[in-house]
C-alpha cells in the first residue's frame, strides 16, 4: 500500500542517517545548536498560492524542543534560507559558490533539480552540476553533511518528464560521494508524493499535504544526526 511504502522509505531514510551514529556512538553535531541551510528554488524559498516545507518542519523542530539554526542570505517569517526561485541546478551551482562562504552551515537540506526541460535531456549535467556543489561545500567546511533530496514529482509534463531518471542517478550519486566524515545522505522527496493530490493548480508546487510530506521527509533525515531518532509521525495522504 501507499502507506506501507512511504513509512518503509523514512526508515530507510533514518537508517542512512543512523550510520554515523553507530559509527561513533554519539551524535554527529554536539554542543552548540548545528546549522542548517535549506538551498533550492522555490519549492525551497515559498511563495503566493502554495505551501513550503520550511513552514512545516521548522515549526516542529521547535515542537520537539531540538536546537537547530537556520541560516541563509534570505530571511522570510518562518527562517532563513537559500532558496531562489526558477533557478535551475546550473544557476544554484553559481549561486551556492557566494553563499556558503558566507553561509558555511553545518547541514545542507538540498532540493533541486526542476526548472529545466525534458528535451533539453538536461539529468547528466544536473548531476553534474550537484556533485560541483557539494565539491565546494566539502572545500569550504570537509565536516558538511548534505540531505540530497531526490525531487518531489510534477504533473507539469513533458517538461519534467525526466525527474524519475534523475531521482534514480541522484540515489547514486549520493551513495557515491558519501564519506563517514561528510556524508551524503538522500532523502527521497518522491516517494508517497502524487502531484495530483499534493500540489496546487501549477502541477509543480506543494499544496498543505506535500509541505507535510517534504517536512517529514527532511524530519527523518535529521532527527538521528541530532541525536533524536523517534517513530515516525503519521502524515496526511490525501
Amino acid at each position: 500500500s501507499i502507506v506501507v511504502n512511504r513509512l518503509h522509505d523514512l526508515l530507510r531514510t533514518a537508517l542512512s542517517a543512523l550510520a554515523w551514529f553507530c559509527a561513533t556512538g554519539v551524535p554527529a553535531f554536539a554542543g552548540d545548536a548545528p546549522t542548517l541551510l535549506a538551498l533550492g528554488d522555490s519549492i525551497t524559498s515559498g511563495g503566493n498560492g502554495f505551501v513550503c516545507y520550511r513552514q512545516v518542519l521548522v515549526p516542529e523542530l521547535r515542537r520537539k524542543k531540538i536546537e537547530v539554526e537556520f541560516i541563509g542570505p534570505k530571511k522570510d517569517a518562518v527562517s532563513a534560507h537559500a532558496g531562489y526561485p526558477g533557478r535551475s541546478t546550473r544557476q544554484l551551482l553559481g549561486i551556492s559558490r557566494d553563499v556558503y562562504k558566507r553561509f558555511p552551515a553545518d547541514i545542507v537540506l538540498l532540493h533541486s533539480g526542476h526548472n529545466s526541460f525534458s528535451n533539453d535531456q538536461p539529468v547528466p549535467g544536473i548531476l553534474r552540476d550537484t556533485e560541483a556543489m557539494i565539491q565546494h561545500f566539502r572545500a569550504v567546511n570537509p565536516r558538511v553533511t548534505v540531505l540530497l533530496a531526490q525531487v518531489i514529482p510534477s504533473g507539469k509534463l513533458p517538461k519534467y518528464g525526466y525527474i524519475q531518471e534523475l531521482n534514480r542517478r541522484l540515489f547514486a550519486l549520493a551513495s557515491r560521494l558519501d564519506q563517514p566524515e561528510s556524508r551524503i545522505i538522500p532523502v527521497n522527496q518522491a516517494e508517497g508524493f502524487d502531484w495530483r493530490h499534493d500540489t496546487v493548480q501549477d502541477k509543480v508546487h506543494p499544496n498543505a499535504s506535500g509541505a507535510e510530506k517534504m517536512a517529514d521527509n527532511w524530519m527523518q533525515a535529521l532527527l538521528p544526526l541530532l541525536g533524536a531518532a523517534e517513530v515516525p509521525r503519521t502524515v496526511s495522504e490525501n
